[in-house]
């Protein structure tokens, strides 16, 4: 017997995900296959504060609660799934009081769990490299959710603040050697204009969006940076959480990667470019990302 078998109608059940972005919204299929398949359920997400957004709005969660081990323990939950690994989740799970307490058997430890979850490849019946949202998935599939197709990342947002066809530029990244540079950004922009599709460059906080001032710059809350990415005809941007925002919108998406793999980061479900830069992002030259955007044939649809 599986342990959602085993679960009573009207269960709680909580998922640890403190953070960060990419992995928030990665979560979000797999929550939409334990929702699908045990509706009766009350799913709670435990997530830092910056990252709850990733998850307001969606009809899988029943509550967002401060990622400390008070708030998960009060949440009475019979299931407790540990999607984070790290100490302080491995903490928060032990002391849960959770009746099943599960996490990857790949975690630092296991001791906090009584059911382990094995590698992904082996759940999914595969022998190959798995994207994150697989991954993530087949945490719920050993639960005993079926096997099945994993769907597209869910986020909701408001209505786009920007008006208009435009294209949502994102160069930033956790890294410099993640980071496409900011003049070739620019030359993208130019094109983008020439094709009358408006530039809109997202800035989170603490970066530096100087050399675009020229253009719209939205430097908001992850709430904005939602509902601009959603209404955006393209995306073009580094490996960062806001592509895998674009991709759970169903944006058309050109994205850039150096030292991460696409074949576990990349867009999921949603038509993509990627281009790669194994020998660093100085490397990509500005044709051959207008050529990717072209490939997408969104500018194209722009015009319609």
């Amino acid at each position: 017997m599986t342990v959602l078998e085993q679960l009573p109608e009207g269960s709680r059940v909580v998922v640890i995900r403190l953070r960060s972005l990419g992995d928030c919204v990665l979560t979000t299929p797999a929550l939409a296959l334990l929702n699908k398949a045990r509706p009766d359920l009350a799913i709670a997400i435990s997530v830092e504060d910056r990252f709850a957004p990733v998850f307001e709005g969606n009809p899988a969660v029943s509550s967002v609660l401060p990622p400390g081990w008070r708030a998960t323990r009060n949440w009475k939950a019979r299931l407790c799934v540990n999607l984070h690994g790290g100490t302080r989740s491995l903490w928060m799970t032990a002391l849960s009081g959770a009746q099943f307490r599960t996490g990857f058997t790949h975690h630092s430890t296991t001791l906090p769990y009584n059911v382990k979850i094995p590698r992904a490849q082996s759940i999914l019946g595969v022998n190959r490299t798995v994207h994150t949202a697989e991954h993530l998935a087949s945490a719920v599939f050993a639960l005993g959710v079926p096997i099945q197709d994993i769907p597209r990342a869910q986020l909701f947002a408001a209505e786009p603040p920007v008006q208009g066809r435009y294209a949502v530029l994102h160069p930033f990244a956790s890294a410099p050697e993640k980071q496409w540079p900011a003049e070739r950004f620019f030359e993208v922009a130019r094109y983008l204009a020439l094709s009358k599709v408006k530039p809109v460059f997202l800035a989170g906080p603490g970066d530096d969006a100087t050399p675009f001032r020229s253009y719209q710059v939205i430097r908001e809350s992850l709430h904005t940076a939602k509902s601009v990415i959603s209404g955006a005809a393209v995306f073009i941007g580094n490996d960062s959480g806001p592509a895998h925002i674009a991709a759970a919108f169903g944006v058309p998406a050109v994205v850039f990667f150096s030292t991460s793999n696409p074949a576990i980061w990349g867009p999921w479900r949603t038509e993509s470019e990627i281009v790669l830069a194994p020998e660093g992002m100085l490397k990509i030259p500005v044709s051959r990302v207008i050529a990717a955007i072209a490939r997408l044939r969104a500018l194209e649809e722009a015009h319609a």
